[in-house]
């Protein structure tokens, strides 16, 4: 990554050195696959200990990591095809390309979710319990994830002349903006939000392990829903490339959704004082 840093403060120039981490032979290494591995490996690790903190057998988290990816990736590639059909229509032999970016996110949560359910039901335990192990990875993924934005000059925002700005190359621009240069990081947003919430949900965890409160069942990954939905809803407002569906930007019309069953699954649990429904009866609280 080149980095120009100018005379004031918190001026950042950010360049892609391009999608290829390395090339061997006929091998080629991309930072896009390189970061999406990476987040899987780390994430499985960060589950693993956190079950353990739960006194819940590690091992379940690790198989449900291949659960989770098996539904995951297909569903976000899948999503975004979708949204993006007019261009893959012409373009069928793009659409496994997925090395080359273009997958979803809100598309691998939802393949995720139906993955983890069926897991919970199949392994007979409460799948909020492993939805909250999961958030914390789960965020800090994503936080990972966007930098594979950057390296492919992807996901970027609107034209800026933010003493921090993120430089993208005529051939990724859009036609209409092809004579501007300069654009929001929109990358860097959601990763630096992405971190945040990985720490809200960490600090909630370990406070909920000394009972200070003592969490429900189910906390965690509403909280999760909430404030990450709450950050994607403004990004995705400078996004220059949004998926849509008529004049609606899909992603803001799911943030709703996600900031709306946020907010009314901690409401049930923590002013109903009632449990999440959940796919086994469960003692967990």
């Amino acid at each position: 990554m080149a980095l120009d840093i100018s005379a004031l403060p918190l001026a950042f120039l950010f360049t892609s050195p391009g999608p290829i981490f390395v090339k061997l032979g006929p091998i080629t290494i991309r930072w896009y696959g390189l970061l999406i591995a990476s987040a899987v490996l780390i994430g499985v690790t960060l589950s693993q200990y956190l079950a353990k903190r739960r006194s819940v057998n590690p091992d379940l988290l690790s198989d449900l990591s291949i659960w989770l990816v098996i539904g995951a990736i297909p569903a976000a590639r899948l999503y975004y095809v979708l949204f993006e059909w007019p261009e893959y229509a012409q373009h069928p032999e793009r659409i496994i390309a997925i090395w080359q970016g273009g997958i979803a996110i809100h598309g691998a949560i939802l393949g995720g979710l139906l993955a983890a359910l069926i897991f919970a039901k199949l392994k007979r335990i409460s799948f909020w319990l492993l939805a909250d192990l999961v958030a914390p990875s789960l965020i800090l993924g994503q936080a990972i994830g966007r930098w594979g934005n950057f390296f492919n000059s992807e996901a970027f925002g609107a034209p800026t002349d933010f003493p921090w700005k993120l430089y993208i190359p005529p051939e990724r621009r859009p036609p209409e903006l092809v004579n501007f240069e300069y654009f929001h990081p929109t990358f860097l947003y959601e990763s630096l939000w992405n971190l945040m919430v990985f720490a809200l949900l960490m600090t909630l965890f370990f406070r909920g392990l000394r009972g200070k409160p003592r969490l429900k069942t189910g906390t965690l990954f509403m909280v999760y829903l909430l404030i990450y939905s709450l950050g994607r809803l403004w990004i995705e407002g400078l996004r220059t490339d949004s998926l849509m569906l008529g004049p609606l930007r899909i992603a803001q019309v799911v943030s709703l959704i996600g900031i709306i069953l946020g907010l009314s699954g901690l409401a049930w649990l923590y002013i109903a004082k009632r449990r999440l429904p959940d796919v086994v009866s469960t003692s967990q609280e």
